[in-house]
């Protein structure tokens, strides 16, 4: 084959990109939430030594790209890959490879399953058509290690704390421990400003006796983030969803009403920008927008 029979367009749709050396490709990986077995990064490095330059570059996105791959070798590659449960990944104007921290499986502060909700992101969402590049994360709390508002749309973890007085030893710990100032002591009696609050675990997680607790727990959902020429950070759609049928169904929306209503090569959160922020907001809270 002739590297002018190929259609670079719907190789860069499956993460085959034509690097400046114009034979030669990178291949972008498929990883949900950064996971990959031994056995796969076993099959990656054996794929990079035999048809690239035996080099592996970890993408900022929680992703593997194998550079220097030879057009005529491109097919190969992708057929020995797949054989050990490696996908190809994506570029150009569609759904990116979700990415995530570890959240509660692991994470002290970790406050939802985020490798759960990234799989059920990736299933239903991943190489889907936009009108730009649409990128997602998923944090397990507020401490937001996995970008959540510098993403098109973000999950992160909160939950509403909640103080009973008959475990609390009166150590103060919460109140020089919370970020924002929003927990303090007054005659006696620990109190909770809900408008400070930014749902957070610090609290719940640091007090020695349980007396904080999370009351409510839930999802925080971002809108509009992302970094490039044009730096935005996210927009606060809907906090403290407690019904994951609920995030989904606002997931959803949101998608939608980009391929609905961005233009070409116009990137989320600038949609926002042009429509106007508060108008995005109740469409998609409202339904004015379905």
């Amino acid at each position: 084959m002739a590297q002018s029979d190929l259609d670079l367009a719907a190789l860069k749709k499956v993460g085959m990109i034509q690097q400046k050396q114009k034979d030669y490709f990178a291949l972008r990986l498929h990883a949900v939430g950064g996971d990959f077995t031994a056995e796969q990064l076993r099959k990656i490095a054996e794929v990079a030594e035999k048809y690239g330059k035996g080099q592996i570059h970890v993408s900022t996105r929680q992703g593997m790209e194998i550079h220097f791959v030879h057009y005529t070798h491109l097919e190969n590659a992708r057929l020995e890959l797949e054989q050990a449960g490696i996908a190809m990944g994506a570029c150009g104007p569609r759904v990116r490879i979700v990415v995530a921290c570890p959240g509660e499986s692991t994470c002290r502060w970790g406050i939802i399953d985020t490798k759960k909700i990234a799989k059920r992101l990736d299933q239903a969402y991943f190489r889907q058509d936009t009108p730009h590049k649409f990128k997602m994360g998923v944090t397990g709390c507020p401490h937001n290690c996995a970008k959540a508002t510098e993403n098109d749309l973000g999950v992160m973890g909160g939950i509403l704390p909640a103080w009973k007085r008959e475990s609390c030893i009166g150590c103060d710990l919460c109140v020089s421990s919370c970020p924002v100032g929003a927990i303090s002591r007054v005659d006696g009696e620990y109190r909770l400003d809900e408008s400070k609050c930014i749902y957070c675990s610090i609290c719940t997680s640091n007090c020695p006796t349980d007396a904080w607790y999370p009351r409510k727990k839930g999802y925080i959902v971002w809108i509009g983030g992302t970094m490039g020429k044009i730096p935005r950070l996210g927009t606060q759609l809907k906090k403290l969803i407690e019904n994951e049928d609920e995030l989904f169904k606002t997931i959803d929306k949101v998608i939608r009403y980009y391929q609905t209503h961005g233009r070409k090569r116009e990137r989320f959160g600038h949609m926002i920008e042009r429509i106007g922020e508060e108008k995005v907001k109740e469409d998609l809270l409202n339904g004015a927008g379905d």
